[in-house]
């Protein structure tokens, strides 16, 4: 497994690397240059949306980076306000244009603001967008059991990720183990827990130094030894490097229960419930 190139492969049959890039909140030159970078330090999957307003600047950072279109997959996301089907499909095609491409690699729902009842609609127009080229993969973000099953039976068509908040205070065993039973790939934002993460933990400490490692790498590998595929984002090209270099130990069978046990019931980083919370 490479996690510069191919290590996942998805239930749609396309690929994807075993760690990509979070593009939030790259912004503005500085952000292109970030992106750019990361592109030069092997990463060839990028995470944005229309809510991070920096869909322009990934569009920029791959044409800067000279790497060919088909090297680099890139996702966005559709926002809330567009659930409705003629503006989800407004909403790709906007995508489009803001990053310069003719397709977008991974279109996913943001979140799926249940409130409202559209996000079947906005499923639907991701497989309309799906058949008509504009979009090559299909998947959701944020997605429950119930949300996923919902969008399953209307459809007839399984998700091909789900990316949703993963971090060791936030194992999501339960929605891992739905994934796994469906064969959606597990996709995580936030895999190091921003702010909260848990470096000085001694289960991360002590596997850390163990390995010869940082902290954030074994994070990462926690990440990949349980299938999900992190999106890790920082703008240092030293630590955009060290968060790709996770292939060369192994976590022990012991190492991962220990991280995982670091799960809390308040482990979310805000109040992020998908039940409850609206992005509009």
């Amino acid at each position: 497994m490479d996690t510069a190139t191919t290590a996942y492969r998805l239930n749609d049959g396309t690929s994807v690397p075993a760690v990509g890039f979070g593009t939030y909140p790259l912004r503005g030159e500085d952000g292109v240059a970030a992106i750019v970078s990361a592109l030069e330090n092997g990463y060839r999957y990028l995470d944005t949306a229309v809510n991070y307003e920096n869909e322009t600047e990934v569009g920029e950072a791959l044409r800067r980076s000279g790497l060919p279109r088909e090297q680099v997959r890139i996702a966005t996301k559709i926002p809330g306000r567009f659930h409705a089907t003629s503006l989800a499909l407004q909403s790709l095609r906007d995508s489009a244009d803001r990053l310069g491409v003719d397709r977008i690699d991974v279109g996913l729902i943001h979140w799926p603001n249940p409130s409202q009842g559209l996000y079947q609609e906005a499923y639907e127009a991701l497989l309309d967008a799906q058949r008509d080229g504009l979009v090559v993969t299909v998947g959701v973000s944020n997605f429950t059991a119930d949300h996923l099953r919902r969008v399953i039976d209307r459809t007839g068509v399984t998700p091909a990720l789900n990316q949703i908040e993963l971090h060791p205070y936030f194992p999501q065993a339960e929605m891992r183990a739905v994934h796994d039973e469906l064969g959606i790939r597990t996709q995580a934002w936030s895999p190091l827990g921003k702010r909260q993460a848990p470096f000085d933990e001694p289960a991360v400490a002590g596997a850390a130094a163990a390995h010869g490692v940082s902290p954030g790498q074994v994070i990462l590998r926690w990440h990949l030894q349980l299938g999900s595929m992190p999106l890790p984002k920082s703008a240092t090209p030293e630590r955009q490097r060290a968060n790709l270099d996770v292939l060369g130990f192994e976590l022990s069978a012991q190492e991962v229960a220990a991280i995982s046990a670091l799960g809390r019931p308040d482990g979310r980083l805000f109040g992020g419930d998908p039940d409850t919370h609206e992005e509009m």
